[in-house]
């Protein structure tokens, strides 16, 4: 009922924010460094603040999420968390027997101005850190960027800490996804070997949050990238970065670091940007495209022209992760719809501006950063009613209350399942993304249709 009351008068807010589009740092950088196998992920704050990043995660994976926290009370928020975090590193290792520590930082850390790269080195003159264990830290204030940011932040630190270059050259392409499902993080590990590409992805959550249930608790599942994996994308002959807001950044770090050339594409979302990652893949590893995939491209396609009359000219509002929305435009473009609205809580800058301009056209109006938020998204949507939503659970109520179809995607999703076991990358997660928009389109024309006009075959 809240909701009703949200103003179709849109007024420019420069210090108010209601009901962001995006979570906080510390979140991407958690699910990041789950990525990484048998890999701890570290909040180095309060208790608090670990409970919600974690719970965060949980939710949208219906999968626990195992993290550690450095448990700040009054004094720790007074003087600093070294003595904590310290102890820490040696309950952990002495309990949970990780490999790695991945700590990332909170807003009461960052405003403390703890240094955690000093912290380290004396928890390793201290012989706090077991021989043969690592610890690596990401700075991931919550009270800048967003989610996206963390974990770029946090893949970046991946870089810092274990890549090399060893002076010869291993043949690999690597792959770095922005915050995706494991599912497509698993497609795109599907395209890669389906080709016969070398390739070291990371980080890979694949069969770490969406493993089966086997009767067996397992504090470490067999996912994940690896310490040496990691540390071998030094000698690779490029570097693909899936997604411009959440990989430009590491990419950039590992070119620099260890001279490995890189290459940012859009997201593999739909025929377009999808024949492009698999082409760059092509021409880089020196290996052909298979039937098996030229043959879920053609699946996509038929399903395209089959059902086209149901989705061509339709009008979409879309609202979610940088990255994501401009996989989603490009789609929904493929179909023949419109797009009235982008809108994201990540800013992502004028290039991401104007790539979704340049695929959906001038009229669409596109906004990110802390104002372009759920209520801005509301507005925008009773201003100019779409024929349906793209966009996390959140949506559901702009969705209820304007009576609009909703297609979940992105980050979080809280209210279905599905998410992190069929993909929307690739040719087949853009057959499974085109399956439930003409779902939630086909399902409305039958509510709407009078007694008379409901049709058997359509």
């Amino acid at each position: 009922m809240l909701l009703r009351h949200t103003p179709e008068t849109l007024v420019e807010r420069s210090a108010l924010t209601v009901n962001p589009a995006k979570t906080c740092q510390p979140v991407g950088a958690m699910y990041a460094a789950l990525g990484i196998h048998k890999c701890m992920p570290h909040s180095h704050g309060s208790q608090g603040c670990c409970a919600y990043h974690r719970s965060a995660l949980t939710r949208h994976y219906k999968d626990p999420i195992m993290a550690t926290t450095s448990s700040f009370t009054e004094g720790a928020s007074v003087f600093g968390g070294q003595a904590n975090i310290l102890e820490a590193f040696a309950n952990i290792f002495n309990l949970y027997d990780p490999d790695i520590v991945a700590v990332h930082t909170t807003c009461l850390s960052e405003t403390i101005g703890d240094d955690l790269p000093q912290i380290i080195n004396k928890a390793i003159t201290e012989n706090k850190i077991p021989p043969g264990k690592t610890v690596i830290a990401a700075s991931t204030p919550s009270f800048k960027g967003s989610h996206i940011t963390g974990y770029s932040n946090m893949v970046s630190a991946m870089i810092k800490y274990f890549a090399r270059n060893t002076g010869k050259k291993n043949g690999c392409v690597n792959l770095i996804p922005t915050f995706i499902e494991p599912s497509d993080m698993a497609e795109i590990k599907h395209i890669a070997e389906s080709m016969g590409a070398k390739y070291i992805m990371f980080p890979d959550t694949s069969d770490v949050v969406n493993g089966p249930m086997d009767g067996k608790f397992r504090m470490y599942p067999k996912g994940g990238a690896t310490k040496e994996e990691i540390a071998s994308s030094g000698d690779s002959i490029l570097t693909i970065g899936l997604g411009r807001t959440g990989t430009l950044e590491p990419a950039k770090l590992l070119d620099t670091h260890c001279k490995v050339p890189a290459e940012i594409i859009d997201l593999p979302i739909g025929i377009t940007a999808t024949d492009e990652f698999v082409d760059l893949i092509r021409k880089t590893a020196g290996v052909s495209v298979p039937e098996e995939i030229l043959l879920e491209r053609g699946q996509l396609v038929d399903v395209l022209c089959d059902m086209n009359q149901y989705t061509y000219g339709k009008k979409a509002s879309l609202v979610g992760d940088p990255d994501i929305l401009v996989g989603l435009v490009r789609l929904c473009r493929e179909a023949g719809m419109e797009i009235l609205h982008v809108v994201s809580g990540t800013k992502a800058g004028p290039k991401f501006e104007r790539k979704i301009k340049e695929l959906a056209g001038e009229k669409t109006i596109v906004k990110t950063g802390a104002q372009a938020d759920m209520f801005y998204f509301h507005q925008l949507v009773k201003n100019d009613k779409p024929d349906l939503i793209l966009g996390n659970t959140y949506c559901k109520y702009i969705a209820r209350d304007m009576d609009i179809p909703l297609v979940r995607t992105g980050f979080p999703i809280y209210d279905r399942v599905g998410h992190s076991y069929f993909p929307i990358v690739g040719y087949r997660g853009g057959l499974r993304l085109l399956e439930k928009i003409l779902d939630a389109l086909m399902d409305r024309i039958d509510r709407d249709a009078s007694e008379e006009k409901v049709e058997l075959v359509m």
